[in-house]
């Protein structure tokens, strides 16, 4: 029964119970979440502000971080759970949890579908382990490949990132809230505590929020503020960010907490610009905050907005999650299938001269193997993003297991370089796994020995490429598999070798996909989520050191585009073995309206003998627009699979309001009426845009 919209169990006069809370809905939650904070004392709303570590704690993350997750705003007189938090995004951080490959390799599957189960499978074994807090969902973009964590997002374009994220959000929300990060403009690693990236607000609307924007659209329980500074202010004390964008602008009704330990680092600041939660622990914070408030430094009124935004994702999240759970579903076998999917899916190949690949499975007497990494379990770099599962399977294992009996596989590790070209003249064919590890890019971490990091040029080690040039002169059947997180220069010592893939850092399974898509097993079918430049010049300016950076409007694709450059491998490029036709574009309207939407039509037919899935892709180009605009941007994206002969129709749907430009004078949104074009195919290459149409928005 209720009175006046108030359950019996909540009545007026005294303020109401957690429980209470977690039963409501709707207005009544909200209303009941007013009166249960207006009830705290400042010491409690202050506490749920925070992270509470013990000392040992603290002592021992350092040695291997997350190994329980990290708890938040607890209140036991209240009967209020803390947030308990653990990282991502290739699985979760916690004891032997499923390693997938990182989220680069996931994005160059351009599969949403994939990416949301795989988020859900990662929430399971998060949830299982005691977490209800999951950081996993990292959609910095890829401003310059060498970034050093560029294995941790999807890739160089805003959609792109923006659809994947998404993706991820809805999957890992299934089960436990979903924190997104890093807000914002946070791509360089080893300044990233002290950089200041000055951007104008056009680029950064653009540019640097859009992916942000579509995540919380999709219902993002929470966002984690960056450590790098925003035109001069650190992101988790910037207003502008925080309070006028992303809660003002966007309707954010969840939490904003700040990246570890140096995300805060004032007081007031962080109060009065729009943070939540400062994380792992309250240093400026907890008792610092509440002087604060008494002092009248920072209205009590921001605080208790603060706390409702916490309390309402707990009770959200607290009374809208079930499943199965327990130790029995971490690393289970169905989420090691997952790993070898996305694994697969993910695999891009770049070159295949004269159909080299795939190799005769069965038929091969004798395979020579080279390189350290074919015997590395390679899956990515060694900070807040480290995976520890059970076991990896690296691409000699991979091999050998799938090889048979009937084939020798002869592996040196290239340390003697005469002893591994001996190997690859002896064989038939010849695999080089060459690539990058944790030491050479990822998160930058204290130790007496460089640890990732970021890389300023882009080229393998020399010994990679004698080791790649050497077996290619002793065998015309080598094949160059290339490991890391982002993109590498292929120059000089591409037009050596007949086949190359890119398996990235392809986690647990990794190997196994890699020798099934060299035996033909599975059709390669991943597209760069990233540009492969000729060269390190082709690239914007980085400075891995850099106090002050300024970020432009271009960079990636839109870059080689505007500049009229050409890249050792486009945005959205991979090869196939079989090969597709694209015909028959049909646009649905010659004119829309500015608030209307265009469905763009186009047929895609399988022209080969085998199986595959090809990723479909649509950009716009604006010709006629009165201000700076890109050549072209991806707006759409399709992964179809075909049969042999098979045709499809492929169907998208374009809204006038994603053509729109930012005014930054007038401070909206401008959908111009004038021309646009339509291109659609197989990459972002001039030559990969087989169908081409127009349109007016009027």
């Amino acid at each position: 029964m209720e009175i006046n919209g108030f359950s019996r169990r909540t009545p007026r006069g005294r303020p109401p119970t957690w429980e209470s809370v977690l039963q409501a809905e709707g207005a009544e939650r909200e209303e009941l979440l007013r009166r249960l904070v207006a009830g705290m004392t400042l010491r409690q709303k202050v506490n749920q502000m925070a992270g509470r570590m013990r000392l040992w704690e603290m002592l021992v993350s350092l040695v291997r971080y997350n190994f329980r997750p990290f708890r938040a705003g607890e209140d036991r007189r209240l009967g209020i759970p803390p947030l308990r938090f653990t990282d991502g995004p290739r699985g979760v951080a916690l004891n032997r949890s499923t390693c997938f490959p990182v989220s680069m390799a996931r994005g160059a599957s351009w599969d949403v579908d994939l990416e949301e189960r795989v988020a859900s499978a990662m929430a399971v074994e998060a949830r299982s382990q005691g977490a209800d807090f999951f950081g996993g969902v990292c959609i910095n973009l890829l401003r310059h490949p060498g970034w050093g964590r560029a294995q941790e997002t999807f890739g160089e374009d805003p959609y792109l990132l923006g659809e994947m994220g998404a993706a991820m959000v809805r999957g890992a929300q299934r089960h436990l809230m979903a924190c997104v990060k890093h807000f914002a403009c946070n791509s360089i690693e080893e300044s990233r505590f002290y950089v200041d990236v000055r951007v104008d607000e056009r680029t950064l609307r653009e540019v640097y929020l859009p992916h942000f924007r579509r995540c919380v659209e999709e219902g993002a329980a929470a966002v984690m503020s960056a450590y790098n500074r925003v035109n001069g202010e650190y992101c988790a004390h910037n207003a502008h960010l925080l309070r006028d964008i992303l809660k003002g602008e966007w309707g954010f009704r969840g939490l904003v907490m700040s990246d570890f330990i140096l995300g805060t680092r004032d007081t007031v600041r962080a109060a009065l610009g729009g943070l939540d939660v400062e994380m792992p622990q309250a240093w400026f914070f907890g008792r610092r905050l509440v002087r604060a408030v008494r002092r009248g430094k920072v209205p009590e009124s921001l605080v208790d907005e603060a706390v409702t935004r916490i309390l309402r994702r707990k009770a959200e999240f607290a009374s809208a999650v079930t499943g199965d759970y327990g130790p029995h579903r971490v690393a289970c076998p169905e989420h090691a299938a997952l790993a070898l999917e996305a694994a697969r899916k993910g695999i891009v190949l770049l070159k295949n001269r004269e159909g080299v690949l795939p190799l005769p499975l069965g038929k091969i007497r004798k395979l020579a193997v080279v390189g350290k990494l074919a015997d590395l379990p390679n899956i990515g770099d060694r900070g807040s993003s480290r995976v520890r599962p059970p076991y990896a399977v690296t691409v000699l294992r991979g091999l050998r297991d799938l090889a048979g009996p009937n084939t020798e596989i002869i592996y040196r590790d290239g340390s003697d370089l005469l002893e591994a070209v001996e190997a690859a003249r002896s064989a038939e064919a010849c695999v080089a796994v060459v690539g990058l590890t944790g030491k050479d890019e990822g998160e930058a971490m204290p130790s007496p020995f460089k640890l990732g990091g970021d890389r300023e040029d882009l080229s393998l080690r020399p010994q990679d490429v004698r080791l790649i040039e050497e077996a290619a002169g002793a065998n015309p059947r080598c094949v160059v598999v290339l490991e890391g997180g982002s993109a590498v220069l292929t120059a000089g010592w591409r037009e050596k070798v007949p086949a190359i893939l890119v398996a990235w850092y392809p986690g647990m399974e990794g190997g196994r996909a890699v020798a099934e898509v060299l035996f033909g097993l599975v059709n390669p079918s991943g597209k760069l989520p990233v540009t492969f430049p000729e060269s390190n010049d082709q690239l914007p300016p980085f400075d891995k050191k850099a106090r002050r950076v300024e970020y432009g409007y271009y960079h990636g694709y839109r870059l080689f585009d505007k500049k009229g450059m050409r890249p050792a491998f486009p945005f959205g490029f991979g090869l196939s073995y079989t090969t597709y036709e694209y015909r028959d574009l049909h646009l649905g309207a010659e004119e829309i309206p500015a608030d209307g939407e265009l469905r763009v039509e186009a047929e895609v037919r399988n022209a080969g003998a085998l199986a595959g899935e090809e990723v479909v892709q649509l950009y716009v180009g604006y010709p006629s627009s009165s201000v700076d605009r890109p050549v072209k941007e991806l707006k759409g994206f399709a992964r179809v699979r075909l049969e042999p002969g098979e045709s499809r129709r492929v169907s998208f749907i374009l809204r006038a309001g994603d053509l729109a430009y930012y005014d930054a004078d007038s401070g909206r949104w401008v959908v111009e009426k004038t021309a646009y074009d339509v291109y659609v195919g197989a990459s972002s290459a001039p030559e990969d845009l087989h169908l081409r149409g127009s349109f007016r928005v009027v």
